[in-house]
């Protein structure tokens, strides 16, 4: 060997072997110093004092058991899964967190680990949002004590119930929205398969209709229990067309063989029971076990999964991310 092929090759070999392994520890160091910069900034906070929303409050139990892992290994898992949320994302989700209730971000288990799993699952949410019609209000619509629409509100298309070979009817006056009606039929049939009849006692009530009777239980039980079991006129699910209150529209629904064919399988057609038990200070409506809003499958899904299955929960949610400026 040649001396100048020699000194090249003893160049190659340092090179090789004590360069460049040096190079690429201080890259991956660097790297790493990024994205543990990064994965902090979500997990505390904008700043370093202040609480992040994902991370249970002082004196909360985790949601679930993480096991502890290096930000790197954080950041692999999530990218290796799912689309990995954006810096802009994960800003307006901590921005909207903020904004709700200690209840209701008491309900969701978000962590910094699924955070993507999240916003990928909202995503598809709202992407099924715009498969809605657009000349009537979002299936996904805020209405409560709070959020109201006005007197001369009517949902499209109202379809007219009539007695059929699907569910019975206690009234002739009884109409939903279309999206709401086939849904309706959809689960009837399949309640009719387990040998269950679906009774429908109320739907569709107009502003007119929902003033009178909610005066009506004021000059039954007074201003204050009507508050709890009888909405305001605006303010009431039923003015939008997509609620339902089956059976007997008392308690003991629950215990019957209807209601609880209908707990157990309402969401899997798109219904959410709109007042559970024991959040009344949430809805602002004492339990009612036999009315139901349909808010589609894709919702029902997101509202199990991330929200405790608690509709008023989800939907302020929804609300309050379409509409963060």
């Amino acid at each position: 060997m040649s001396y100048m092929r020699s000194q090249k090759f003893r160049t190659h070999k340092f090179f090789l072997f004590v360069l460049l392994p040096l190079v690429v520890a201080v890259s991956s160091c660097a790297r790493q110093g990024q994205s543990q910069t990064a994965l902090g900034s979500v997990v505390t906070g904008k700043d370093a004092g202040q609480a992040s929303p994902l991370a249970p409050a002082v004196g909360q139990e985790p949601s679930q058991t993480l096991e502890p892992s290096p930000a790197t290994a954080v950041l692999a898992k999530a990218e290796k899964t799912l689309p990995y949320p954006s810096r802009a994302d994960l800003d307006k989700l901590d921005a909207v967190l903020q904004s709700l209730s200690p209840k209701a971000k008491a309900a969701m288990p978000l962590t910094a680990d699924n955070r993507a799993e999240f916003l990928t699952d909202l995503e598809q949410v709202l992407e099924e949002e715009k498969g809605f019609r657009t000349d009537d209000l979002s299936l996904y619509y805020l209405i409560d004590k709070k959020h109201n629409v006005g007197a001369d509100y009517v949902p499209k298309d109202l379809v007219h119930l009539e007695k059929n070979d699907l569910f019975d009817i206690n009234k002739n006056n009884l109409s939903l929205r279309p999206e709401a009606y086939e849904a309706l039929c959809q689960m009837a049939r399949a309640s009719l398969k387990d040998g269950v009849r679906l009774l429908v006692s109320s739907t569709y009530r107009s502003y007119e209709y929902q003033k009178w009777l909610f005066q009506h239980w004021v000059d039954v039980d007074g201003l204050e229990e009507a508050e709890r079991e009888s909405a305001r006129a605006g303010t009431s699910q039923h003015q939008l067309g997509v609620a339902v209150d089956f059976g007997s529209v008392s308690d003991d629904f629950a215990d019957t063989k209807m209601g609880q064919w209908v707990y157990a399988h309402s969401e899997d057609y798109g219904w959410s029971l709109s007042f559970p038990q024991g959040y009344e200070d949430v809805t602002g409506f004492r339990w009612e076990s036999w009315h139901f809003r349909y808010i589609g499958r894709p919702a029902c899904d997101f509202q199990r999964k991330w929200f405790s299955d608690v509709q008023q929960f989800m939907i302020e949610f929804i609300d309050a991310w379409k509409n963060w400026k």
